[in-house]
C-alpha cells in the first residue's frame, strides 16, 4: 500500500505552524489591548464599539490557534481526526467568508444607509456635555485634527453650541493657516474651521482602499483553498496506507 508523502506531510506540518503562530499574535496582543490600561490609553480605545473589535480579534486569533494546532497534529501524528476537523473548520471559515462578501456586495445600500443612521445617532454625543460625551469629544477632536475634517454628518453644525470648546489646547474644529493654502478651511461662527464633514473622509478611505481588502481576502481564500486541499489530500494517503 502506498506511503504517506514526508514532502506533503511536513509542508502541512509547517504551513499549520505559521498559521498557529499567528494565530498566537493576534490572540496575545489582543488580550494585551482589553487588559492594559496603557495599551489602551496609547492606542486612544476608549468606546464600547472599539472594546467589540478587540474582542471579535480575540475570537479570530482563538480560532486560528485552534485550526493550525488540529492541523500540525493532524500532520505529524497522521491523525484522520484532527485533519478532518481542521479541514470542516477551515471550509466554514471560507464559506463564511464568501457568504460575507456576497452579503456585502448585495447589501451595499443598506450598509451606506446605516453608516449614516450611526453618524447620525452619533451627532448627539457631539452635542452633549455628559462624561460619556466628553470623552468621545476628546477623540472625535483628534480625529478631526489628524483628517482635517469637522463633525459627522452636516460638518460644524453638528456641534451644535459646542462647536468653540477647547479640547488639548485646540478650539474645535480649528483650521490653522497651513490648511489655507489647500482650501480646507470655511467660515462658521466667525471661526475658520474645516469645511469637509468627516464621514466624507471616513466614505473616501473605504472606497480607496477598497482594492486592498479585496486582495487581502481574495490572498486569505486561496490560502485557505490550499489548506483544504493539502489537508484532503493527506487524509485521503493516511486513508489508504
Amino acid at each position: 500500500m502506498a506511503g504517506v508523502s514526508r514532502c506533503l506531510k511536513y509542508s502541512m506540518f509547517v504551513f499549520n505552524f505559521l498559521f498557529w503562530v499567528c494565530g498566537c499574535i493576534i490572540l496575545g496582543v489582543s488580550i494585551w489591548i482589553r487588559v492594559s490600561k496603557d495599551a489602551q490609553e496609547a492606542l486612544d480605545i476608549n468606546s464600547s464599539n472599539m472594546f467589540v473589535g478587540v474582542d471579535v480579534l480575540i475570537a479570530v486569533g482563538s480560532i486560528i490557534m485552534i485550526l493550525g494546532f488540529l492541523g500540525c497534529c493532524g500532520a505529524i501524528k497522521e491523525s484522520r481526526c484532527m485533519l478532518i476537523l481542521f479541514f470542516i473548520g477551515l471550509l466554514l471559515i471560507l464559506i463564511l467568508q464568501i457568504t460575507g462578501g456576497i452579503l456585502g456586495a448585495v447589501y451595499k445600500p443598506q450598509l451606506e444607509k446605516g453608516l449614516n443612521l450611526t453618524l447620525t445617532e452619533a451627532v448627539n454625543l457631539l452635542k452633549g456635555n455628559t462624561e460619556n460625551a466628553k470623552q468621545v469629544q476628546e477623540s472625535w477632536q483628534k480625529f478631526q485634527l489628524q483628517s482635517q475634517c469637522c463633525g459627522l454628518v452636516n460638518g460644524p453644525a453638528d456641534w451644535g453650541s459646542n462647536i468653540n470648546l477647547v479640547i488639548d489646547g485646540k478650539a474645535v474644529c480649528e483650521c490653522e493657516q497651513q490648511y489655507e493654502e489647500k482650501n480646507l478651511c470655511t467660515n462658521f461662527g466667525g471661526r475658520r474651521v474645516f469645511k469637509q464633514s468627516c464621514k466624507t473622509v471616513i466614505l473616501d478611505f473605504f472606497k480607496k482602499h477598497m482594492d486592498i481588502i479585496m486582495g487581502i481576502a481574495f490572498g486569505m481564500a486561496i490560502i485557505e483553498v490550499l489548506g483544504l486541499v493539502f489537508s484532503m489530500c493527506l487524509y485521503c494517503q493516511i486513508q489508504r496506507k
